[in-house]
């Protein structure tokens, strides 16, 4: 194994602030990493930062033009221009913003950098997984797409397969976008279905184009969807894919927004269940990657109970420290929830569930709604890749 895990942290991207009225509250991230420094999980890791990415770098992802628009927003939020998203009501313009945006950006670089080079096994960048921006607009409280970056950056330093894992409850539309036509990069993206959520892409027939036909794979889940239907989709999908595809390096966007209590979205996920998925990415890191993994945050806008506690998981076991879904918060945790929020803090670390899933080895049911999404994302998707559907 390489050196410690990494965690990248600035306490600037709490920048990262679209306003008083936002769902997208920074104070998520500053109270997961205090979450994570209330469990000790600081020591456990190696955190470090890193420098915003320049304007050659979100040029691999991103027009020059659209960054151009970006800075001149954050100079004046009057300026802000809405042909490419800005100051709009999901991504109002303010002061600043391309200095956030591009710090968050730079943290998963950053991360894909050490990863890439041998540094460490295992990086995280909670602040990130920002996987709505577009190559020239904001979208979906999105500025700049710093998985896309990240992953092009991997490709840019030679890495020939990586592997895109997207568990957020909308649609990794944003770094499909950017990889449509790349063979070298394969996403995968679970989501709710986009007839219920934004941004009504993410159909199981979104495929790829060109050299990069079956490269893109999407499953769009029922409304109301629960543990066992969020495993069981989740492993009738994504492990036979990265095991045909074996990518030099997994990176995985962990939205916590999947969760039933998040107010924005129509999934009944649990943190039990999200810790799971976290624990399998992990493990198909190590099978199938040497290890690599490149581990994002995303979406949650239950950003007291959910957030902090989904993050420090991953955290944890990414440090090979995995916090005990038992375990009782810490109380100076939830001193500092009350006294940034004025709301109390969750006692324990899960919601205290046992998720289990039946195989779809095991077989399927042609009249559920589950199972039929499944089986229309295997057809369309899987012979691309010469996999049985």
């Amino acid at each position: 194994m390489s050196g410690r895990a990494q965690l990248m942290w600035d306490d600037a991207v709490t920048g990262y602030d679209f306003g008083e009225s936002h769902p997208m509250d920074p104070v998520r991230l500053a109270l997961t990493m205090g979450l994570v420094r209330a469990f000790g999980l600081d020591t456990a890791v190696e955190v470090r930062g890193a420098k915003p990415v320049g304007d050659s770098t979100l040029r691999l992802v991103h027009r020059q033009d659209y960054v151009s628009a970006v800075r001149a927003a954050s100079a004046d939020p009057r300026a802000a221009d809405q042909a490419y998203g800005l100051g709009t009501v999901d991504d109002p313009a303010f002061t600043g913003m391309h200095e956030a945006s591009a710090l968050i950006a730079g943290l998963s670089v950053g991360a894909a950098e050490a990863v890439w080079r041998g540094e460490t096994d295992h990086a995280v960048n909670f602040t990130g997984g920002l996987h709505h921006a577009m190559p020239g607009a904001a979208a979906g409280f999105c500025v700049y797409n710093d998985p896309a970056l990240a992953i092009a950056r991997l490709l840019e330093l030679g890495a020939e397969r990586v592997a895109y894992v997207d568990v957020d409850v909308h649609h990794g539309d944003g770094v499909q976008a950017a990889f449509w036509e790349d063979p070298r990069v394969l996403t995968i993206s679970l989501h709710e279905h986009p007839r219920t959520l934004f941004p009504q892409t993410g159909w199981p027939e979104e495929t790829g184009a060109g050299a990069g036909e079956g490269s893109a794979v999407n499953l769009a889940l029922p409304a109301g969807l629960g543990d066992a239907g969020w495993l069981r989709a989740f492993h009738a999908v994504v492990p036979e894919l990265i095991a045909d595809f074996r990518p030099q390096v997994l990176v995985t966007q962990h939205g916590a927004d999947t969760h039933f209590e998040d107010p924005l979205a129509h999934l009944a996920v649990s943190l039990d269940a999200q810790r799971a998925v976290m624990e399998s990415c992990h493990e198909l890191a190590h099978q199938y990657a040497d290890g690599r993994w490149v581990a994002l945050g995303g979406g949650g806008y239950a950003v007291v109970d959910v957030v902090p506690r989904s993050w420090t998981h991953l955290v944890g076991i990414a440090a090979h420290a995995p916090v005990d879904p038992e375990t009782v918060v810490p109380s100076s945790w939830r001193d500092l929830v009350y006294a940034r929020t004025r709301q109390l803090g969750p006692g324990r670390m899960t919601d205290g569930r046992t998720p289990t899933w039946q195989s779809w080895e095991d077989g399927y049911d042609p009249a559920d709604r589950l199972d039929q999404a499944v089986i229309a994302t295997r057809k369309a998707a899987f012979p691309l890749r010469g996999l049985l559907a």
